[in-house]
């Protein structure tokens, strides 16, 4: 097991094996805390990245391809600096031209009729973008689900990815892919249930649930291609879900999971599994009330973000689902608002039940947040460099 590399670590990982080390990966940082480990201002991030994107595109071609090159730089950048085993290539995006600048954190899109403009917000201290339609829009209705429930059905037959889709995803492949693992995506399934102005959706789950099935079977078609196509090219490691629960349980019943879910993660999981890949699902929240469903039914190989202060506890996942893979599990919060005492206390936790299980890969369980200490941030990475 002596001087594994990345790559191969995260493989014995995944498959049970003993590693060299614990492997390790950070799933998200805000520009402001990696600006400080880079030592310069870093183009990572999420909402701050939509709009600088689109602040480029105000500028002109040649700033939106400087931020193109800048994104993918200091993303591979500071998954060095954070050693992580599993790389991320690529963080938010909003390729759009704005056609007018209403003020410094603020653009307009007037593309099309006026009732399809949008604007785009930034809120700096956040790092936070908020994307709203121009005028107020009338609540989501199911004849507009199914409206667009059958646009996608039409257009399903000529669903095919293309490598520019992907493309930092690629160029990080054909750098680093004979060292590390490279997180992909393109698999997700969830439902459209935190915009606002879509409760239709949660009606719809009780009302028109076949609405809702055919919506979920457009997106296992989509990842059907999307696996298909990237697995071929090498990629591994398929990082999907999408969040449906808090600290109090999912935001709809068991059962609707059971039944509508669980199927399609299933069916998404059978496909990996035919193309010798891994399905990683996520979601912040306590997912306990629906885990048979997504970890033994679904079958689903990985779980990432894992939010420990919704109780969702390593060694209790481990000893229910012994095959599943963990990514995560050292609190943003805790990093974010405890002492560098909690931080060496939690992250010693993770590291021990990584010793302990050998389906362990270790990190933030969702995001180094904007604000968060950097003395916090070094003593987590310290510990894990002296630990793991």
């Amino acid at each position: 097991m002596t001087g594994m590399t990345p790559r191969e670590r995260v493989a014995a990982a995944f498959e049970g094996r003993p590693c060299d080390k614990i492997p390790v990966h950070h799933i998200h940082s805000s520009s402001q805390v990696a600006s400080v480990l880079l030592g310069r201002e870093a183009y990572v991030g999420g909402g701050i990245q939509q709009w600088r994107e689109v602040d480029a595109w105000w500028q002109g071609e040649d700033a939106h391809a400087e931020f193109v090159e800048r994104s993918f730089r200091d993303a591979i950048d500071l998954a060095r600096i954070l050693e992580n085993d599993i790389i991320r290539p690529s963080y938010w995006r909003y390729n759009r031209k704005p056609t007018k600048r209403i003020d410094e954190n603020t653009f307009l899109f007037e593309h099309g009729d006026e009732s399809e403009w949008q604007v785009l917000r930034y809120d700096p201290p956040s790092e936070q973008c908020n994307i709203f339609p121009y005028r107020a829009q009338r609540p989501v209705t199911f004849e507009d689900i199914e409206r667009e429930v059958e646009a996608g059905e039409k257009s399903a037959g000529e669903y095919r990815p293309s490598e520019s889709w992907f493309d930092f995803e690629f160029r990080a492949q054909k750098v680093l892919g004979d060292r590390y693992a490279i997180r992909i995506y393109g698999m997700g399934i969830s439902l459209p249930l935190a915009d606002a102005g879509n409760e239709a959706w949660f009606e719809a789950l009780i009302l028109r649930p076949d609405l809702i099935a055919r919506h979920l079977d457009l997106q296992v078609e989509h990842a059907r291609h999307n696996i298909a196509f990237l697995a071929a090219r090498g990629f591994k490691y398929f990082f999907g879900g999408g969040d449906f629960a808090s600290n109090a349980g999912p935001m709809y019943s068991p059962r609707h999971f059971h039944e509508l879910l669980a199927p399609r993660l299933r069916q998404i999981t059978d496909i990996c599994d035919q193309h010798g890949v891994y399905h990683l699902f996520a979601s912040d929240g306590n997912l306990w009330p629906v885990a048979d469903d997504v970890f033994g039914y679904a079958g689903t190989h990985g779980f990432y973000e894992i939010d420990r202060r919704a109780g969702m506890d390593l060694r209790r996942l481990h000893d229910r689902f012994p095959h599943l893979t963990t990514v995560g599990n050292i609190s943003s919060h805790t990093l974010h608002l405890g002492t560098k005492a909690d931080v060496i206390r939690e992250t010693t936790e993770a590291i021990a039940e990584g010793k302990r299980h050998s389906h362990t890969v270790i990190g933030v369980s969702n995001s180094i947040v904007p604000g968060t200490p950097i003395e916090n941030v070094m003593a987590m990475l310290d510990t894990i460099r002296e630990q793991r």
